[in-house]
Formats: C-alpha cells, structure tokens, sequence
C-alpha cells in the first residue's frame, strides 16, 4: 500500500545499465539482463555514451580514469529517500542498508546486479513517504535543475494532499523554534565518593554483564576529580591511563553523571576526534535510555563552523537563477535539513559522502566558517541549529565537546557558552599538547589574511557570495553612532588598503604585488626559497626568520604599522558596542544584548589576538628570538604546488596556555588516555613524561596519577614482526611485502606510511594484483572520498584494506576481524622540522624524539586488539628499528626480527590459527 492508501503504483525504474568499476575491468549489467567483463576503457566509454547506475560517481570515474559523467548514482538517490541516514558508500554497503542481499567484495557482477536491486528498492521505498508534498515539492525544484533522477522519484511520491503547503526548498520554515530559559544557577559542591561511582558504574553495564575489576577500579580513581577544591587555581586533576579494553568511558561517565545530577550542573568531556565524541554520545544512551530525556540532557557542542547556517543556505538558493545546476544539490540538502537531529555537518548525520558527491560548495561551505554570525538580526535566529545547541549546552548535564573547541573557549573566557564549565574529561590525552599547539599558535599568512579581509569588508567588486562583511553585520547597531561609524569606515578602508585581496597568490608569485601585505609575502616567500633544502621534492618549505634578507625588517614594520589602522577601529568598536550594553540597559531587548556581546566578542578576538598578535610577530622580528616561542617562514604546498606563504609562531611549549587558561581556573579535571605514558623502561620519567605533554608541571599543585592495565591477553592475541632483509628505500621491495602480507592475512589490513608519496607509489603497484585475488583496496590520497568514509567502508567490508599515512591510525576504531594486520613502512619518527628542533632542545634531546616514537607505535598498535576476541599482527619494514624503542608494545608479546618470507609465514599461520579459535 503506497503512502495515500491506494495501491502501491509500479516502480518506473530508469532504463540504464548498472556499472562496477574495478582496478582492471569493470563489471556491466545491461538493461536486459546481460553481463560483460569490460576493460575499463570500454567501460567507460559506454558510460558516456548513456548514464548507467552507479555507486558513488566521483569513485567511480576516477577508477575508470575519466572526468565524472551523468549517472544515475544510488547514493543520490539514497540521500533523497533516506535523508540524514548513512550508508556505506559501496554496492555491499547499499544492499546491506536497505536488507537486499549484499554482494561478495570482489563480485564485480553481483555488485552489479545489487545497484538495479537497490533503485528498485528506494524508488518502492519513495512510495511510503507521506503525502504532505515536502518531498515532491523539493523534487519538483530538482527536476527543473535535470536532475537525472526526478522523473522516477517524481512517479514514485505520492500527490500532494490538496490542504498541504509545502515549504519546498524553504525548508527552514518547518524546523522548530528554541525557546529561552532562565539563566541556570552555579552548580553545587557535594563530592562524589568512590563508592557512589562504583555503584553508578554496576547500574549502567547492568547486572549481566561479566565482572571487570579494573573498570571498576578506574570509576573509583576518577572520583577523586569530582570532589570540591580546596584554593583557587588548585583544581583537582587526575592523569589516569587505562589500557585498551578497560571500559573507560562508562567509567568515568559513572562519577560524572552523578556529580551532575547531585550538583545540577554540566560535566563537559572533551574529545581530540569527531568519531570519539560520537561513540561517546552513543555509550549515554546507557546513563539515559529514554531518548527524550537524551535530548534534554546531552549535548554534543561542536565549533560554529561545523554547523549549517541557514541564512547561507537561504542563500545559495537566491543564486540558482544563475546556476540552476545547483538545484540538485540544494534540494539534497533540503532534504537533510529537514530530518537532521542538529545540524551538524561534520561527522554529524550528514553522509560523508555526499559532499563528495555534490560538492563541498553547496554542503560544507554552507556552514559559518569565518565568523560571519549577525545573530539576532538573522530572519532564522531562532530556528538556528547553533543557537539551539548552545541553549541546550547550557541546561546539559554532560556536554560532549572537542579540544579545540574547549581550549579556544576557555581562553577567550567564554564564545557561546556564557559560563565556564568547572568540571572536565579530557579523553583523548596524549592529544591535548596537539590540540593546545593548534589553538594558541598565530600563523600570519596569505590565506589567514585574506579570510580576515573577507571578514570585514565582505562581497567585493559586485560579485554574488555570501560573504557577509562587517558592515552588513554591524551598521544597525551603531544607529547615531557617529564615532562607531567612523570607526567602522576606518577599519573597512584599512583592511582593504592592507590585507591581501583575491589573487594575492599569483600577484605574488609574479612579483606584482599590491598592499603592505602583500609586499612582506612576497620578501618571506623569497627568503623561503633562497634557504630552505628539498625545493625539488614537492613538499611544503620553511626557514627561521632570522637573520632576515634586504628589505624583509622595513617591510615587516610598514605591515606593522598599516595593521594598526584596522586593529585600532576594531577595538574602538568594540569598545563603543560594549558601552551600549551599560548606556542602553533598559532600551536592550535580550536578543540585541546577545548580539551585541557576540559582536564584541568577535571584535576582540580579531582585534587582540589575531591582528595583536601578528604586528607583535612583525614588531619583533628584528630582535632575539623569545626563548617561549619559535618562529618561521614557510610555503605550504601541496602536490607541488604553492597553497600560502607566511609567517607562523608556536609556543615552544603549548600546554603553558592550556594550563593557564582552561586547567587553573577549573575545579577538576581528568585527563585520560590508553597511552598516556611512554613505554621507556623507567616508570617515573614515563609520568614525568605525561605531565610535561598535558601541562600538569605547570600547576600549583601537583596532579594525582593512576594506571589501570589492559584486561587483553596481549602474548597470546597479538604477534610483532620486524622485517629485517628488505630495503626500505626500494618502493618495488616495499610494495612487495604490502602485496604479500595482505594476501596472507586474507584482508583486513591497515598500511601505515610516513610519507603521501610512498603510499601512492605501493598502491599503484599492489591494487590491481589484490583485486584479482578479491582483496579490495582502498587508499587515502587516491581514491576520491574523504578519510572518515575510507573507514567506514574498511570497518564493514571485511576483506577490504586501507592505506593511510601514519596520522590516520587516529580515526581507525575497528573491532574484529576488519582489522588484523597493521603495517608501518618504517620507524615513525617525527619530522624535523623548524619547531621540533626547538622543542627537542626544550625537552630532552634524543630522549624526545625517542619518546614521541614510542608513543606512536604504542597508538597504531593499540588499534590491532579491541575486544577481547581479537586477534592481530603488527609488521614493521624497517630493519633500522632500535631496541630501545620496542617498550612500546605490551610486556610480554613476542617480537620477532626475521625476513619477509618468515613474517610472511608466521603471520599468516597466526591469524589462521586465530581466526580457527572463533
């Protein structure tokens, strides 16, 4: 029975041939049934010819080596029907989500097949969508656009009830509207026992489930940070290590959540990576079944640039008369709009694939990525996705935020959040020395520049975008504000007098500079190129500052100078919106007094940190260099290719600031990790170690510390190999022991290398010959799709592998058999460049690089054991490892150096013997 209770009608499915590609050939289904084997240049040259079906059209062109064609693409299809719902985004992931029977991973023909299943699927599937003409209204729009899919979604919806009022692609005026409360009162100071965690802990793993002493072990050291403070800028902090398999999460959730419901206050639990903060957000479900009672309760906060901005969204649809082509897209987004739970375009329910798909422009650039809020004066301001989640923030009881997020926040002494939170997680801890490096760093740069001109003077020389420049944003606010006026024209006619404008790159490079700011790019990018080594080899390049060449001191103070005509105005305006706030109190309504504290805020931090902070950089660049900070010159490229210049400045040691402006001020805070601390041999200089990497040196008063030990029988699920008869300078050597390794373990490997380079070299050679053996392959840097939907499709096809750099490990949590081989190419040691020198210096010499190291083999092969079932292998091809760094595998495993056809066997004979055990 179809949506308006008639019968269901016929499905139209298009008349199209269905199109796999492989490495080598590519499977094609023709319309009639029949299957044939083509080499990909026939393949492709018939999918010109007529659009077939396909899965993932991006993936699927540049497989077949050909710029990307009209299809009929299943993933958009399924972004339609099933809108903020993922799939993965293969033929096997399709047929799974929609319960058809799913394709063996190297059946080019079944996978085939499950494409035209999978239309007739969703199309039937279009026929249970209520008629209350949303989703016809938003198709109708898309049809107009040649979306190659409208004329069978069209047949397929219901007709329009002749009382329905579709919004249509003005999908914001069904979205519900956030609703204001009272300020919450501070929260209380009762402590949370042991016990109390304990027994919280027994309520949410539930009576079956089977005794884990460590676990509990762990719940009760972390009540220790859920206790009052005795002094101000004493907080109680924890470093607390629990290995893989201890259950940290619903551990420290236990004291958490009863420190919050005894205090009716927010614990806030911080991530360094977005797939942590959603396995998080998805273990509460445990503290809070009911999902009404979730929704009120836990909140995952994100940075503003993460979430659509309806008013960008609004839009991009007033530019479809110039680009109808894009209607498509918008009515995808529409439909997402319109069942999203937040908002949240990255690592939200958005489909990680579907920016691929239509393009980040009508997608991701959608968000308020440069600050561009006008808050109250927005037509959506209170059906905002942003503002909805920072009310419901603020009457949370456990806010499941970022690093970045949290350390930006706390040392701007608030953004959205109007009170600090006093209790903290942060998990993820070997992170926060990364997360702080990021967040209290200045890079002044072309492309940082150019963002802030943007910023301030908006759309330029009559061109259509949705900038939104400082004026737009502010002059209702400085309504018979002569000295805010003035203040503001000043900035304007300053930014755009001195701060690059679009271009700048090629002006440049050229030596046709305009502006100051311009003027000193170009003098860096020369001493850049004059100094720096390895200009042949592709990568990005850098150089100290000092001594600088002719002319680069002069022009540094002009730019120094010209920056005060726009830093200036800037806090003056701030300064005048903030009076408002006094003179005005009784005028204010609330939504002005939030957009008038919003806009100050903005002011501030472009003005004080940002453009404060660079002329400070120029001021100083004739002097000796601050024994707190390193600077360098660089050119960042990519594939060879210049993408900015500029100036940056570090700290030498980030978690100074994060001590000081988030740690101090807090009440507790429990910063916890499976590799926590090194693996040196020397259990004190391992802690000494972690307190230096997450500012706990840095406090009054010294940090509590607890270990809890993995539960895993890591001798006897786990083997380490080093290769020690290759070379690992010999790319044909290297792939050869990918190639093999992979076929040994049938699958379900993770590549690890240290250079984009290497990797891209191994997968050319080794992907087709691991098709043909029915081992798919996939690969960051060469297939078309972003690192979290590579992951995703090697968490659920079992055979698959991935090849990564050695950054990746971080988002790959893969239980089971999807993940029992991981191979490094070589030694992971950190890169010298400009700012490890000097933080080696700082900390220890060789021992630091050492250290480093360490921690990142311990971090790759903690992804090889997740449950206590697994079993896996850890290959490294680097016969140069030293001894002194194996303290990075657990006690007790079996390491092995032997050559490649011994590792080969033994691995292979291993996970045989493993996989015969389950």
């Amino acid at each position: 029975m179809s949506a308006d209770g008639g019968v269901a009608r016929p499905v139209r499915l298009p008349k199209a041939a269905s199109l796999v590609a492989g490495m080598t050939q590519a499977a094609w289904l023709s319309a009639d049934g029949e299957i044939e084997l083509l080499p990909l240049a026939e393949a492709a040259r018939r999918a010109r010819a007529a659009p077939p079906f396909v899965c993932h059209a991006r993936a699927t062109a540049r497989r077949l080596g050909v710029t990307p064609f009209p299809s009929f693409d299943l993933l958009e299809l399924y972004a339609f029907v099933r809108p903020a719902r993922f799939c993965v985004p293969t033929p096997r992931g399709l047929a799974a989500a929609l319960d058809l029977d799913a394709p063996d991973g190297a059946d080019l023909a079944g996978a085939a097949a499950a494409l035209r299943d999978g239309a007739q699927a969703l199309l039937g599937e279009l026929q249970l969508v209520p008629g209350d003409g949303e989703a016809r209204a938003i198709g109708e729009s898309m049809a107009k656009a040649g979306w190659i899919w409208a004329e069978a979604a069209l047949a397929a919806l219901a007709p329009a009830g002749d009382d329905s009022k579709p919004a249509g692609l003005a999908v914001w005026n069904r979205l519900g509207e956030w609703a204001e409360h009272a300020p919450e009162p501070p929260p209380g100071n009762f402590p949370v026992s042991e016990d109390e965690a304990r027994l919280r802990l027994a309520e949410l793993v539930g009576e079956r489930a089977e005794p884990r002493p460590q676990q509990a072990d762990y719940a009760g050291a972390c009540a220790y940070v859920f206790a009052p403070r005795d002094s101000a800028e004493a907080p109680r902090v924890l470093l607390a290590e629990a290995g893989t398999g201890v259950g940290k999460t619903l551990a420290y959730i236990a004291p958490a959540s009863v420190w919050a419901e005894k205090n009716t206050g927010a614990v806030w639990i911080s991530t360094y990576t977005r797939n942590l903060q959603h396995q998080i957000a998805a273990e509460l479900d445990r503290l809070y079944p009911d999902p009404a009672v979730k929704a009120r309760r836990v909140v995952v906060r994100k940075g503003r640039e993460n979430y659509l901005c309806l008013l960008n969204f609004e839009d991009s649809l007033g530019g479809l008369a110039m680009r109808p082509q894009d209607a498509a897209a918008a009515g995808l987004v529409a439909r997402w709009i319109s069942a999203t739970r937040d908002g949240d375009m990255a690592g939200g329910d958005l489909p990680g694939w579907l920016p691929e798909l239509v393009g980040r422009a009508q997608t991701l650039a959608l968000t308020d990525r440069r600050g561009e809020c006008v808050h109250s004066a927005c037509s959506h301001y209170h059906r905002c996705f942003i503002e909805k989640s920072v009310r419901r923030a603020r009457r949370a009881r456990i806010v499941v935020a970022n690093h970045a997020l949290v350390m930006i926040q706390a040392a701007l002494g608030g953004l959205d959040d109007d009170n600090l939170p006093r209790r903290y997680v942060f998990d993820e801890g070997h992170h926060v020395f990364d997360a702080a490096d990021g967040a209290f760093s200045l890079a002044l740069t072309g492309r940082e520049a150019a963002e802030l001109r943007r910023w301030i003077l908006g759309a330029e020389d009559g061109r259509r975008t949705r900038a939104r420049g400082l004026k737009r944003r502010l002059d209702d606010l400085l309504t018979n504000d002569a000295g805010g006026q003035q203040a503001l024209d000043q900035a304007i006619d300053g930014a755009r007098n001195v701060l690059p404008g679009d271009g700048w790159l090629k002006r440049v490079a050229d030596g046709r500079t305009q502006r100051a700011g311009e003027r000193f790019l170009a003098l860096v990018r020369n001493q850049v190129l004059a100094r720096a080594g390895d200009a042949d080899q592709g990568y990005s390049l850098e150089t100290e500052p000092r001594p600088p060449i002719p002319g680069l001191i002069e022009t540094a103070r002009e730019l120094a100078t010209a920056l005060r005509r726009i830093e200036d105005p800037l806090k003056l305006l701030a300064q005048r919106l903030r009076a408002r706030l006094a003179d005005d109190a009784t005028k204010l309504d609330s939504a002005v007094r939030l957009r008038i504290e919003a806009a100050v805020r903005g002011l501030e931090r472009r003005s004080m940190l940002e453009l404060g902070g660079w002329r400070r950089m120029l001021e100083e660049l004739d002097r000796d260099p601050s024994a707190d900070f390193v600077d360098w010159l660089a050119v960042e490229r990519v594939d060879g290719h210049p993408v900015d210049i500029g100036m940056h400045r570090h700290f030498v040691d980030p978690t100074r600031p994060f001590a000081e402006f988030v740690v101090a001020p807090a009440h507790g805070v429990l910063v916890t990790s499976a590799t926590l601390t090194d693996g040196s041999g020397d259990a004190e200089a391992d802690w000494l170690g972690a307190e230096a990497r997450t500012g706990a040196r840095h406090l009054k008063t010294p940090a509590l510390r607890a270990r809890v030990k993995s539960p895993f029988d890591y001798p006897a699920q786990t083997r380490v190999f080093i290769v020690n008869d290759i070379d690992r300078n010999d790319v044909d050597q290297i792939a050869a022991a990918y190639r093999e390794l992979i076929m040994a373990s049938g699958g379900g490997a993770l590549g690890l290398f240290t250079a984009i380079q290497r990797l891209r070299a191994v997968h050319k050679r080794i992907a087709a010959p691991l098709e043909a053996a029915g081992l798919p392959l996939l690969a960051q840097h060469v297939d078309a799709m972003d690192t979290a939907t590579l992951v995703d499709i090697f968490r659920a096809e079992e055979d698959s592998s991935l090849l990564g750099t050695d950054a990746v490990r971080d988002g790959v949590d893969v239980p089971g058999r999807s993940l029992r081989l991981i191979v490094f190419d070589r030694v992971p040691w950190p890169r010298p460049d400009i700012l490890h020198r000097a933080r080696k210096a700082q900390f220890g010499g060789a021992a630091y690089d050492d250290a480093i190291t360490r921690l990142r083999l311990k971090q790759a092969f903690g992804r090889l054991v997740r449950r206590a079932a697994d079993h896996g292998v850890f290959v490294l091809l680097d016969r140069a490892m030293p001894s002194r760094l194996l303290g990075a595998f657990p006690e007790g495993v079996t390491i092995e150096r032997i050559g490649l056809k011994d590792t080969i066997a033994a691995a292979a004979e291993f996970l045989k013997t493993a996989a015969q055990m389950q």
